[in-house]
């Protein structure tokens, strides 16, 4: 299956790769019920940021709440509380330093944008995981992977882990080219039930069935702190909402490049920041509507 994937991803048509991701999300966009209401659009909960980490949580809870999900739940330092009331007044929050909390209320779960990795146990990511919640699993939380691989077995079928280059060579080690780190990927997908995105400016999606999918929405503008914790939100966002978690990636990846394809156009590369593609989620969204009904 991999003889059609060059050695490196560069290699691939772009403009094939934005085509066909835009007919994978074609009859898979949520059409909301007029008579619909927060609480069956989906709550969302983001276990993210810590002490002098505290903007990916915002990036996050704010990609989240631009996703279309109805409810957002930030899990953050209680000193930290403030924080996102001011920034993100949508936003619930619960304290972080409860071990114990409750996930059960929660209809997807993302873990790890600047969390920092002595905020979290075996113990404790095992008891997140024990839900078996829709899940984004990305940043710190992947370090922690990293240093923990027995945690693997635990982490809930069809979770979406949302490594860039480095956190997936920490995890699964170096690679020769990027034929071999789809390859891998493709076998760990397959053995532990999860899905895998590898972020980068073609971004590449492995599933448990076997399959590969790649998204070339996105430019170099992107390249910037932060970006990675949007993603994270918006993906938890989407999951939150009933989507499944192959469409949930997918539309995720194609809908945060768009955003920043879009903030380029406005912005320019050199300017333009992970809180700018947040800004243009709801110019994306419409555009990608009017290109599928119109």
């Amino acid at each position: 299956m991999f003889q059609h994937i060059p050695l490196q991803i560069s290699e691939l048509d772009e403009s094939i790769i934005k085509h066909k991701s835009l007919a994978l999300i074609q009859d898979k966009l949520i059409t909301f019920d007029p008579f619909s209401h927060k609480g069956n659009r989906g709550h969302a909960s983001l276990y993210a940021g810590s002490i002098g980490m505290m903007g990916a949580s915002i990036l996050a809870t704010r990609a989240c709440s631009r996703s279309g999900a109805g409810k957002i739940t930030s899990i953050v330092p209680p000193s930290c509380f403030d924080l996102i009331h001011s920034t993100i007044p949508e936003a619930l929050v619960l304290p972080n330093n409860i071990t114990t909390l409750d996930y059960s209320s929660f209809n997807s779960i993302g873990i790890g944008p600047g969390l920092g990795t002595d905020q979290l146990s075996v113990a404790h990511l095992t008891q997140i995981f024990s839900y078996n919640k829709p899940m984004v699993i990305d940043a710190d939380a992947l370090n922690f992977l990293a240093k923990h691989k027995e945690l693997f077995k635990k982490i809930p079928h069809s979770s979406i882990l949302t490594p860039h280059l480095l956190e997936w060579k920490r995890l699964f080690g170096d690679v020769s080219h990027d034929r071999e780190r789809i390859e891998k990927s493709v076998s760990i997908s397959i053995q532990y039930g999860i899905f895998i995105l590898i972020k980068g400016h073609i971004s590449c999606l492995t599933t448990p069935k076997g399959n590969v999918f790649f998204n070339a929405t996105g430019n170099a503008g992107m390249a910037k702190g932060g970006s990675g914790d949007v993603l994270t939100g918006l993906i938890t966002g989407l999951l939150a909402q009933g989507y499944d978690p192959e469409t949930a990636a997918i539309l995720g990846m194609y809908v945060h490049g768009l955003a920043g394809d879009l903030a380029k156009v406005s912005l320019g590369e050199e300017a333009m920041t992970a809180s700018d593609q947040i800004s243009f989620f709801p110019a994306a969204f419409a555009e990608i509507r009017k290109l599928l009904y119109t």
